[in-house]
């Protein structure tokens, strides 16, 4: 199936949740947040939430850093 992931076509898995497809990708989870259909999700909804035609993900890594003295 088609899906929007961060912006572009992407062909995912014709079934599964958010959390398979943050897993097929290769994606630390504990490191990401992810915005399913214009919708923040909790960690703990990812492995309940399928996946369909048409879906939009956006997955945004944290990063770190800032200003060592």
């Amino acid at each position: 199936m088609e899906i929007v992931l961060n912006g572009e076509k992407y062909a995912a898995p014709d079934s599964g949740t958010l959390l398979d497809l943050l897993n097929s990708l290769g994606i630390a989870v504990d490191r990401v947040a992810v915005e399913f259909n214009g919708a923040i999700l909790k960690r703990q909804v990812w492995g309940e939430t399928p996946m369909a035609a048409g879906d939009r993900v956006e997955v945004v890594h944290f990063v770190g850093g800032g200003l060592v003295k």
